[in-house]
């Protein structure tokens, strides 16, 4: 008998998913219908490890599906002595005073006022004709509260016996079931109370594509830049190790711009927060935040710090800030352009408050090519405005060690002298040199060869290691992408505003 393994696995995913999901019979009949299948296929004559390893398999169901079946059980009681009985019947969950801890309710004479109601064994019916379904527990539940439930309904079954007990261990059960529903429920609605009031398709946007979770850049992946790493560290982490320090006039920095000419490392400064402060980092760009309806791009902004506030600690960092945030009140700016900077403003200036929390901060992470067309209130509200500037000689030889580190090297390759001849590169520009150069020996290797010849070559022929040679023939086909006017400009207006 040849077993279908996928429809088996589907009936089993679905049987943990509906029993997860409360729906106990669908669970059941996936769970008999895949045990049926694995008894049938042990009949088929197979070795002795996969007899061991399916039977092993088949315990498991059987013993999730005896789980499943104790719930159902467990649910049919505490529903038959939740609805009662019918009116005028005997009480069976009051015993008398001798014979129960607790005594039975004092009967009294009250007088009905207003339209009588009628009652049903089913359900209770209400004024207007409508009928309550009857309360029972909530269906979802994990897996740890599965085993939790049938714990207690085996406890529940050797109470039986004491006749006394028995009668009034299930509406104990069903108090404390109703109570660990009541906490989670509380505990869920206090996680979701940030997206209330929000578009389901706004949260979802900022779900996936703003939240970022696996950056994997460490600060010892960036060279240099030691007092930009420092202010960070100041920023995000010390607040979380010294709570009672950053108070008052010391609280956590609400905002840092980082300032400087392109592929100077401002991204992966952003990207190691994310990755070595352990806090929930979001990453903005304008297309993130703009919209074609009128007000959606308002409703994003302020939902990004209310979804901040409520993971906090948190980080957001907004890259190329100056397309977002540029200087209102030019001729050229849209209506809808200058609400969504005044929204960005107002979050800002609201994210924390004098006694706010420090570890529970929201940090402003910027980052910029053109400083000079930020707002002027943007610029107040980024209180630290530190420059990225072009990596010195040492900080360029740590780039070439660390873009290099997995390459195989020659020996007569000097990391001094090639840092020396990058002068006024910078690290995006280092980092082209050293791709550009490693390749440099599979270049010539195939240079006079057709594409079906080159599927032949060894790669011995040309991962060859890299020479002295290669990096002097792509420092010689590269140029510096930032020019020294450009520099210039930002150290001016670095002495003008910079708060480092």
């Amino acid at each position: 008998m040849a077993l279908d393994f996928v429809a088996l696995k589907e009936a089993v995913q679905i049987a943990r998913d509906n029993a997860l999901l409360g729906l106990y019979s669908e669970a059941l009949s996936c769970y008999d219908s895949a045990i049926d299948c694995i008894r049938a296929y042990l009949q088929t004559g197979l070795s002795v490890n996969l007899q061991s390893s399916w039977s092993s398999a088949l315990q498991t169901l059987e013993n999730e599906a005896d789980r499943v079946n104790s719930i159902v059980r467990l649910l049919n009681e505490l529903t038959d002595s939740g609805s009662g009985t019918d009116v005028g019947g005997p009480n069976l969950v009051f015993k008398s005073t001798e014979e129960s801890d607790f005594p039975s309710p004092t009967t009294v004479d009250h007088r009905c006022i207003g339209p009588p109601v009628s009652h049903n064994v089913q359900g209770k019916r209400i004024r207007g004709g409508h009928r309550e379904r009857p309360k029972t527990v909530s269906g979802t539940r994990s897996v740890e509260n599965l085993s939790k439930v049938q714990s207690h309904h085996q406890n529940t079954d050797r109470g039986r016996g004491t006749g006394r007990k028995s009668s009034v261990l299930p509406s104990r059960s069903a108090t404390k079931l109703q109570e660990t529903n009541t906490a989670k429920d509380k505990a869920v609605e206090e996680q979701t109370d940030w997206s209330a009031g929000y578009d389901k398709e706004l949260v979802e946007t900022l779900e996936r594509d703003i939240l970022v979770r696996n950056p994997n850049v460490r600060w010892s992946d960036i060279a240099g830049l030691k007092e930009v790493k420092d202010l960070l560290k100041e920023a995000v982490v010390l607040p979380h190790l010294l709570p009672g320090y950053f108070k008052g006039i010391r609280r956590p920095w609400r905002g840092v711009c980082m300032v400087g000419p392109p592929g100077t490392g401002k991204t992966l400064l952003a990207k190691a927060v994310a990755t070595e402060c352990k806090t929930t980092f979001f990453n903005v760009t304008s297309s993130t935040l703009t919209s074609k309806y009128r007000g959606d791009s308002e409703k994003l902004v302020r939902l990004l710090f209310a979804m901040a506030r409520a993971f906090a600690p948190s980080t957001i960092f907004i890259d190329e800030i100056d397309s977002i945030c540029s200087r209102r009140g030019t001729e050229s700016e849209h209506e809808a352009s200058r609400r969504v900077k005044s929204e960005l403003l107002i979050q800002m200036d609201g994210i924390a408050g004098d006694g706010a929390d420090p570890t529970k901060g929201v940090l402003v992470l910027a980052a910029t090519n053109f400083p000079w067309d930020l707002d002027e209130a943007l610029r107040r509200r980024l209180e630290k405005r530190v420059l990225i500037g072009l990596p010195d000689a040492d900080c360029r030889r740590r780039m070439l060690e660390i873009n290099l580190q997995d390459l195989k090297l020659a020996d007569d390759l000097d990391f001094d002298e090639i840092s020396s001849l990058l002068h006024g590169y910078s690290g995006a520009d280092v980092a082209n040199v050293c791709r550009d150069a490693s390749m440099m020996s599979m270049r010539r290797r195939i240079a006079e060869i057709g594409t079906d010849e080159i599927k032949a070559v060894p790669v011995e022929e040309y991962d060859l290691p890299i020479t002295r040679r290669d990096f002097l023939e792509a420092i010689e086909k590269s140029s510096k992408s930032v020019s020294e006017s450009d520099l210039e400009r930002y150290q001016k207006w670095m002495n003008e505003f910079g708060a480092s």
